[in-house]
């Protein structure tokens, strides 16, 4: 039998937040979501359910009556479905081994690797889990993650720093026709944006604000809710978009996009291999592990020389 009404997931984990902090602004931080993407996401619920769940007052945010009791009930089933899922994600033996990555280090980064590790370590079993933000992951869910971080992990991973922290602005070799420009005349390009990433990752806005440049109010942008299909919009010569260095160089290697500057920008934080606290790895963890650090000192090794 079909379980029904059911909302949005995101929308129940939003929601949850919201009411432990008191805060959309709070909850976002939390989610490392922007504050307007964790409010569309509780009008949605309050539209699927038909009522308000929040009073929204000057500076203060209080649960109506419906809010206060559906609160306490999605608070208990969310606890108990995250206790239930930690009992079924048991490991099965040494060659398991559960990678988790945002899907700009999939699609830009690990895929295209991932070939070289299977065929040097066949017996591994691996599956792969594609989200943007680590606060979204359970330590449970995964062996070894790939992230990036601006600041520091959280106290229950141990993260260990592969790769620093570089981003550049880059599009086609036909967009700008081989021209390279200054960072003020770049704002005046048309800007491929992330609609609704990561707080902790870098932004247009921000970019130029590092580089001395106020951007204007009202850009000539695309945004797309998915970094690969920016990265694509790039490719296809339709505009200018943020760069990762070390995620980004091997389509710059292939001559398929170039940087529209020699300017660059930096929070100070980097990509890390991430593995939970609450258990030792298993083989297949520390041989992926391993492996990785292996790529990423050969692929800065090339870039010097």
């Amino acid at each position: 039998m079909r379980i029904a009404p059911l909302p949005p997931l995101q929308c129940l984990v939003a929601f949850e937040s919201a009411v432990r902090h008191a805060s959309f602004t709070k909850a976002a931080a939390e989610l490392h979501l922007t504050q307007s993407a964790v409010s569309r996401q509780i009008q949605q619920l309050e539209e699927f359910l038909g009522r308000s769940l929040f009073v929204r007052e000057h500076r203060a945010l209080r649960l109506t009556i419906a809010g206060e009791g559906y609160a306490k009930r999605v608070q208990w089933l969310l606890a108990n479905c995250s206790e239930a899922t930690l009992d079924v994600m048991k490991r099965y033996g040494d060659q398991e081994l559960t990678i988790a990555c945002s899907s700009g280090v999939a699609v830009l980064w690990l895929t295209p690797r991932l070939g070289a590790f299977r065929a040097a370590y066949p017996n591994v079993k691996i599956r792969m889990i594609v989200r943007d933000g680590l606060a979204s992951m359970s330590p449970a869910e995964f062996d070894v993650g790939l992230y990036y971080i601006r600041q520091h992990a959280e106290p229950h991973y141990t993260a260990r720093r592969i790769f620093d922290e570089e981003v550049y602005p880059v599009c086609s070799p036909a967009y700008l026709a081989g021209r390279v420009l200054e960072p003020a005349d770049l704002a005046q390009e048309t800007l491929l944006i992330q609609e609704d990433g990561q707080r902790q990752w870098m932004s247009w806005p921000e970019w130029f604000r590092i580089n001395g440049v106020q951007m204007p109010a009202a850009p000539q942008a695309v945004m797309v809710n998915h970094y690969p299909q920016l990265v694509q919009m790039a490719i296809l010569g339709q505009g200018v978009v943020l760069g990762w260095r070390h995620m980004i160089d091997r389509c710059l290697e292939e001559g398929l996009l170039v940087r529209a500057t020699h300017a660059s920008a930096s929070h100070g934080g980097g990509y890390y291999v991430v593995s939970p606290n609450d258990r030792s790895q298993n083989q297949a963890a520390r041989v992926f592990t391993r492996w990785l650090f292996e790529q990423a000192e050969a692929q800065t090794g090339r870039a010097a020389a």
